[in-house]
């Protein structure tokens, strides 16, 4: 009788051998798109203690409001500072400690004894924020195998989901609890901590062990893979986008408000129908993008949306509401895709790509609303709503000059 064939055994030294070739891990995606999720939750949490330290404390509407202008720069301006960090050596403790700093500064923001400590707390919580992100999109790009924007897409919808969860749990505390009741916020955080932490020795295997991609291993070869000019086009880009999304969730409200005359209920209704649109396009946006390429779908997005603000400008209160669902998809669908396209165009300095294309666009969009302030003070809300109806053109003019698709030295090597 013929001898078996043994079969080929594990190799016990080979960190690729479980990295999907493919397909997206969904085992590990699940683990940084719930750390996404807890990380933003505390950032959206932010402003919904305002009114309440406002009555507790009697500050002004200048002194609260300057808590989230505080929020905003620690965790989104700094972000590129932790990915260039980052990109030295890897630093996945950093998605953890991020989380539960988060965490606990939000939770003690409110019970702090002084303004000084209140902001100070805000900080802590703003730089635990900055501190996830560009390891968690790091691995999120590992994770995603041949799927990238697929897999950025659902590591974005967590952070969706968060960001809305937050204002919620902050005020379901508060309300069960008083201002000590920020403190339930601390417990979910650290028990995602934790769970990122026990899952952190599996998140490795997913590393690549050289090659562009992995951290503080580059060559000289290597760095010649980054597309500066490119990278720079598309800041552009997410430029011009950004702004777009923060005027329409600036001044929404605002127009159901004073143009529409309706309840101030009824504008924050349709606020929430524009970020539910957001979910469903990000969700929707990586996909397209992993089969039809990424500088396609942002383009087409971008079109789109100069004829859709101009509708929901000039339509009644029934119709205008289902065009923001709309508006909110396709503004929205490109945010995953341009985290991949920028580590694409950076693949040796993939947390700078993903502190810039996430994190810095942030602190842009609250300048771009501010001077969308001043244009509808001189003009009116009906000529600001025509002004970011005009800036999805810009993008999708410097968005065309981008190269559609990076060679495979971009991937990860093994």
């Amino acid at each position: 009788m013929a001898r078996a064939l043994p079969l080929p055994q594990r190799p016990v030294d080979d960190d690729s051998y479980d990295r999907p070739r493919r397909g997206v891990d969904r085992r590990g995606m699940t683990v940084i798109s719930s750390g996404h999720a807890l990380a933003d939750c505390c950032q959206g949490a932010v402003p919904a203690l305002l009114p309440y330290l406002i009555a507790a404390r009697g500050w002004s509407y200048a002194t609260a409001s300057a808590l989230v202008l505080a929020a905003t720069l620690s965790s989104s301006v700094v972000q590129p500072v932790f990915g260039i960090w980052a990109d030295r050596r890897s630093l996945s403790w950093l998605m953890p400690i991020g989380i539960l700093l988060a965490g606990v500064g939000v939770g003690l923001a409110a019970i702090a004894p002084t303004y000084g400590l209140v902001l100070l707390a805000v900080l802590v919580s703003g730089f635990g924020v900055a501190a996830f992100h560009p390891e968690g999109s790091r691995y999120a790009n590992y994770l995603s195998g041949a799927r990238r924007a697929t897999g950025m897409s659902l590591f974005s919808v967590g952070g969706n989901a968060g960001f809305a969860l937050g204002p919620i749990v902050i005020t379901a505390g508060i309300a069960a609890f008083g201002l000590s009741g920020s403190l339930v916020i601390v417990l979910p955080a650290t028990l995602v901590a934790l769970w990122v932490l026990r899952e952190l020795p599996r998140l490795h295997r997913f590393r690549p062990r050289g090659g562009p991609q992995a951290p503080g291993a580059q060559t000289a070869e290597d760095r010649a893979l980054d597309d500066w000019p490119a990278f720079g086009r598309l800041a552009a880009v997410i430029t011009a986008r950004t702004f777009v999304f923060f005027g329409l969730i600036t001044f929404v409200p605002l127009y159901y408000a004073d143009v529409l005359h309706t309840s101030n209920t009824m504008g924050n209704a349709a606020l929430t129908i524009f970020l539910v649109g957001g979910a469903c396009g990000t969700l929707l946006g990586g996909p397209l993008a992993d089969r039809f390429g990424r500088r396609p779908v942002v383009v087409g997005a971008l079109a789109l949306l100069p004829p859709i603000v101009l509708a929901f400008r000039v339509a009644p209160e029934a119709v205008a509401t289902p065009l923001l669902f709309l508006a909110g998809a396709c503004v929205v669908s490109t945010f995953s895709v341009t985290v991949v396209m920028g580590q694409e165009y950076l693949p040796t300095r993939i947390g700078l790509a993903s502190g810039v294309t996430q994190g810095l666009s942030i602190g842009l969009g609250g300048v771009g609303a501010s001077l969308l302030g001043f244009v509808a003070d001189a003009r009116g809300l009906p000529f600001t709503l025509d002004v970011i109806a005009a800036l999805p053109l810009v993008g999708v003019a410097i968005a065309l000059t981008l190269p559609s698709r990076r060679g495979p030295a971009a991937a990860p090597r093994a």
